[in-house]
């Protein structure tokens, strides 16, 4: 392997930057105030620092902001995460957590408990009778005046909860509930 050591290179007039018309392959880090194109552009390294219009790369790529509208960004969660579930007489219909929205459709007496939950998320459910419902809450669900609201019975009534988790865990799962009841 030869090697080549120099304090600096340029081109054969001494007046510019050199170039490299097969490409240039880099092993370690790279470091660019400008590129002119990103066809031919390889690394395999740690890093690259770069002020461009865009550099195209294979692997991962860490940085601390990103600039633009993101509408070319992929891999990326966004919006709101709904379930919906159909619960009938007797019945306890457990939601998710892990959803941000949740339409529960009921009929006869029936029950809404929880699993799964993170600290400080908020959470609606979305209530629509499909025929007369009594619809009750886990203990989890802690409402301002200690409780329950009364919620509508008659058929194709809807009603809307919304929570937040205060807790989590062993101690017991408490969430901070508000209602918004008779929206039909």
């Amino acid at each position: 392997m030869s090697r080549l050591r120099a304090n600096q290179i340029t081109n054969e007039n001494a007046n510019g930057a050199p170039n490299f018309p097969h490409g240039l392959t880099v092993t370690g880090i790279v470091t660019a105030s400008t590129t002119n194109s990103t066809s031919d552009l390889i690394v395999v390294g740690s890093a690259v620092t770069a002020n461009s219009q865009g550099i195209d790369v294979t692997g991962i790529v860490t940085a601390t902001s990103y600039r633009g509208d993101g509408s070319q960004l992929t891999g990326i969660s966004v919006g709101i995460a709904t379930e919906a579930s159909t619960v009938t007489d007797g019945n306890t219909v457990v939601l998710n957590l892990a959803k941000d929205d949740h339409k529960v459709l009921a009929a006869g007496v029936v029950t809404i408990d929880v699993t799964g939950g993170t600290e400080g998320d908020s959470h609606t459910i979305r209530i629509e009778n499909t025929g007369i419902a009594t619809v009750g809450f886990a203990t989890h669900f802690l409402f301002p005046s200690g409780a329950t609201p009364g919620l509508p019975t008659a058929s194709g009534s809807k009603s809307m909860i919304s929570f937040t988790v205060h807790k989590v865990g062993a101690a017991g799962t408490e969430l901070f509930t508000g209602a918004s009841v008779s929206f039909s």
